[in-house]
């Protein structure tokens, strides 16, 4: 499509909207680990790390592909292990100040994934330097590789304290809203060509069965 007809602003509301499906109605998200090289123990002679050091991690939205999980047995036992894909928000990548490459991690649930590529995916109308996402491929991390403690939600069959997700807020380009910071850049209104939604964020609240998509919750 001709740059004519596609310009900053029609970027910035295919990005504006993607970003509402992904971060204000599906809600999925991975907590994401980048490694330090500089601060890792790394063997002199094989240049692998023994121990690995991270930056804290970070919490993206992303649209996660989870793989049905592998068991394979042979005379050592059994092995259990699968691979996810993680699309993540171009702009939401920027806007968060995260570099993914391969080699550093995320967590999904309980479980850990070393991510073995990285793809950019989907130029807008033509535009080479307009993408609308990355795609993680992830392959799971066997215990030992990451010494942190996964954060949920984790599962119903866990008794931690996140194990469940309960509280679910949208965003909608607010700086902060009652979970915390957001970091989420609405492109449209901080340009002012569109004024924040005047009916504000919709919740869930499960631990009280109310959702103000239903009325339920202010």
């Amino acid at each position: 499509m001709a740059r004519l007809f596609v310009t900053p602003r029609e970027l910035d509301l295919i990005s504006d909207l993607t970003k509402e499906v992904i971060k204000d109605v599906i809600g999925q998200k991975v907590f994401y680990y980048r490694a330090r090289e500089d601060l890792s123990n790394v063997h002199p002679v094989y240049g692998e790390a023994t121990s690995k050091v991270f930056d804290p991690p970070v919490e993206v939205e992303a649209l996660v592909e989870w793989g049905e999980q592998q068991v394979k047995s042979d005379r050592f036992g059994v092995d259990v292990s699968n691979e996810v894909n993680v699309t993540l928000h171009q702009r939401d990548v920027l806007d968060k100040s995260l570099s993914v490459r391969t080699g550093d991690y995320f967590s999904y649930g309980p479980a850990f994934y070393e991510v073995a590529q990285v793809t950019k995916i989907s130029k807008i109308f033509g535009q080479v330097e307009h993408t609308t996402g990355v795609k993680l491929h992830g392959k799971y991390a066997r215990d030992g590789l990451i010494s942190e403690r996964p954060i949920g939600p984790l599962g119903e069959e866990f008794k931690d304290g996140d194990a469940v997700q309960t509280k679910f807020e949208q965003q909608r380009g607010q700086d902060n809203n009652s979970l915390g910071k957001t970091n989420d850049v609405r492109q449209l209104q901080k340009d002012g060509v569109l004024s924040a939604p005047v009916e504000g964020v919709r919740k869930v609240d499960t631990d009280s069965r109310s959702s103000s998509f239903y009325g339920d919750v202010n």
